[in-house]
C-alpha cells in the first residue's frame, strides 16, 4: 500500500499523462458514444434543476446523467489527492519560467497557486472581484458562445478533426496569452 500511495505522490510526467488523457476520447466514444466535456454537465444539471421551457433546456437530460457521475468523480479525485498528499505541493518550474513569473509580479509560488492571486484577502477586493466574479462571467460566457470548454473543443473535438474546435481552440490559446501578458501585472498591481 506504501509503494502505491508513494507512486501517487509523484506528478505524472507529460507523456505518461497525455497519453492517459488522449486514451479517454475514444474509450468514451466506442464504449458508450459519449462525448468528452465538462460544460455541457451544467447545462445538464440546470436543465434537470430548473425545469423551463427553453429550446436550449428542452430536452432528455436523464439520458446524459453518466456525467453527473463523471464530475462527481472529478471532485472526489481532487479529494483524494489532497488526503493522499496534504503536505504543501510545490511545482518544479524551469529558472525562466520562474523570471517570467517574477517579471509578471508573481512571487510567492511556494503552493500549486501563487499567493499574489489566489488567497483569502483578496477574495472581497477589487482585484477579487474581476479574477473570481467577472473572469468567471467572462468563463460561462465564452463557453456557451463558443459551444464547449476548453476541453471539450481541445481534447475531444480536435480528435474528430472539428474546424470549429479549432478555431475555439487558437482562441482560447489566443486570450490566455493575452490575459497574461496585458492584463495580468496590472491586476496583480491593484
Amino acid at each position: 500500500m506504501e509503494a502505491i500511495t508513494d507512486f501517487l505522490k509523484q506528478p505524472f510526467p507529460w507523456y505518461v499523462a497525455g497519453p492517459l488523457i488522449g486514451l479517454f476520447v475514444p474509450l468514451f466514444l466506442i464504449i458508450g458514444n459519449k462525448s468528452f466535456g465538462i460544460s455541457s454537465t451544467l447545462r445538464h444539471f440546470c436543465s434537470a434543476c430548473i425545469p423551463i421551457k427553453k429550446s436550449y433546456f428542452s430536452y432528455n437530460w436523464k439520458e446524459e446523467i453518466w456525467s453527473f457521475f463523471f464530475v462527481a468523480g472529478i471532485f472526489v479525485g481532487g479529494y483524494l489527492a489532497g488526503f493522499i498528499q496534504p503536505e504543501e505541493f510545490s511545482i518544479n518550474l524551469s529558472p525562466e519560467a520562474l523570471l517570467t513569473f517574477k517579471k509578471l509580479g508573481v512571487n510567492n509560488l511556494e503552493g500549486l497557486l501563487p499567493k499574489e492571486l489566489f488567497n483569502w484577502n483578496n477574495l472581497l477586493s477589487i482585484k477579487g472581484f474581476l479574477f473570481f466574479i467577472c473572469g468567471g462571467f467572462l468563463i460561462g460566457f465564452g463557453t456557451r458562445y463558443a459551444n464547449g470548454c476548453t476541453s471539450g473543443h481541445s481534447i475531444m473535438g480536435l480528435s474528430l478533426l472539428n474546424p470549429a474546435s479549432l478555431i475555439a481552440t487558437i482562441g482560447f490559446f489566443i486570450g490566455g496569452l493575452i490575459s497574461t501578458h496585458l492584463f495580468i501585472s496590472y491586476l496583480l498591481s491593484l
